[in-house]
């Protein structure tokens, strides 16, 4: 089981690319999923502010 997490002697180079691939998906997921969020709360205050004129 050490042979796998040592890959090699390449541990460190591997398990950087992990954590960084890791970091990149789970801002391409989270950024566009608060983006979302944040237009749709500013057209929500937008129709609010029409109806009540």
């Amino acid at each position: 089981m050490s042979e796998f997490f040592n890959m090699g002697g390449y541990a460190f180079y591997v398990w950087t690319s992990y954590g960084l691939a890791f970091i990149v998906i789970t801002a391409n997921v989270i950024v566009p999923l608060n983006h979302k969020r944040e237009l749709l709360q500013s057209l929500t205050r937008r129709m609010r502010r029409k109806e009540n004129g």
